[in-house]
């Protein structure tokens, strides 16, 4: 039963044009060549749906976690790494939407929402792993300026986007340990400089590369609300919208494995008889178990995404574990596709390997898996996260 609203569904649609028409067709390319996918997220831009995350009154569609998921699934399955750039661009609008000064809304939102401007979360450090949310880059005063010094990896859309929200160290001698800000800063910023382009094993497309600060100076309206309260914003904004758009993108993948594997069901015939691998019970009962998979995993995000979005008190588990069981079910349906596919499977960069190779980013991918189930546990036994 669809229980999308008419605008979301409305948006799925146009969504699913798009990919058909400006994804798709250059899907292989992007994998194969380590390519940053410019012609998705131009036609993204083009159909408005860079703007999923901008508040209606700037021009945008003013969505939450339930539209993200269903967009980044239907992406993803046919580009993952369309489905991750375009993921966290949105994830970055939703962090500068949260608490945009006036003149964030007309500087950032307001073009956002019109397709000229591309953003992105540049969150992770080498030196803290997977705790994203204890950053060593350096913040400090400089006048009505802040300086910015210290290091980013695994920057999605990195050298592509136009803005990064970077976290760093809180400057004001006030905050605690732990507490750390959030600002804007633009791509023409000086004293930035990119590691070399990614080159992974899977979402080769997004790339996801490094940058270096050596004193960038920011100004200081765009800092993203006050010194120090980013712990709220992780736990708030963040975090939600990070874990629904990696949700929707493993979704969308697990879909991928469970129709390539029917597909090749129903066409594969042996030669000596005639009959179609669909007619191995064997077979049928391996495929019944994927599809039971994924629409668990499927009735999992749906039920996450709608508690978030009306606010519901329960809402931190199911979120926490969306991303976990996507992945985990993603490398699982592509791993049963590669043995239901057979030989075809294990040629060298098959679609069907790709999937695995994408579907396996999950686990390692801040928050990893581990990491969102011990806070899945925590959060169902009424103990602090951190």
């Amino acid at each position: 039963m669809d229980t999308l609203s008419p605008k979301l569904q409305a948006l799925k649609s146009l969504a699913q044009s798009v990919v058909a028409e400006a994804v798709a067709p250059h899907a292989e390319m992007v994998d194969r060549d380590c390519v940053w996918p410019e012609h998705s997220m131009r036609a993204f831009a083009a159909a408005g749906l860079t703007g999923l995350q901008v508040p209606q009154e700037f021009g945008g569609h003013g969505q939450g976690l339930q539209a993200l998921s269903v967009l980044t699934s239907v992406i993803a399955r046919e580009c993952p790494s369309s489905a991750l750039c375009f993921g966290m661009h949105c994830v970055g609008t939703a962090v500068i939407a949260a608490k945009a000064t006036p003149y964030q809304q007309e500087h950032f939102l307001r073009p956002i929402a019109a397709g000229k401007h591309l953003t992105t979360l540049a969150l992770s450090e080498s030196g803290t792993g997977a705790h994203f949310y204890l950053p060593e880059t350096v913040l400090s005063r400089s006048g009505d300026d802040f300086l910015v010094d210290g290091a980013k990896q695994f920057v999605t859309n990195g050298g592509h986007a136009d803005s990064y929200v970077v976290s760093t160290t809180a400057s004001s001698d006030d905050c605690e340990t732990g507490d750390f800000s959030c600002l804007i800063v633009e791509r023409d910023t000086a004293n930035m400089a990119w590691q070399p382009p990614w080159e992974g094993f899977g979402m080769r497309g997004n790339s996801s590369r490094g940058l270096r600060f050596d004193g960038a100076r920011v100004p200081a309206a765009n800092l993203l609300g006050a010194e120090g309260d980013q712990v709220w914003y992780v736990f708030e904004v963040v975090a939600p919208y990070f874990l629904m758009a990696m949700a929707g993108t493993y979704l969308g993948i697990a879909e991928s494995a469970l129709h390539a594997a029917g597909e090749h069901l129903r066409n594969r015939r042996y030669s000596h008889s005639g009959t179609s691998l669909r007619d191995v019970e064997t077979q049928q009962v391996r495929y019944a178990a994927m599809w039971v998979a994924l629409e668990k995993t499927r009735a999992l995000i749906n039920e996450a995404a709608y508690r978030g979005d009306i606010g519901h008190s329960d809402a931190l588990p199911f979120i926490l574990a969306c991303k976990a069981d996507a992945g985990d079910t993603a490398v699982q349906l592509a791993g049963d596709a590669m043995t239901i596919c057979g030989g075809v499977a294990y040629r060298e960069n098959s679609r069907v390997a790709q999937m695995l190779r994408d579907a396996r980013a999950s686990h390692v991918m801040s928050p990893t898996t581990d990491l969102l189930k011990l806070w899945t546990g925590r959060a169902l036994l009424g103990l602090p996260l951190l």
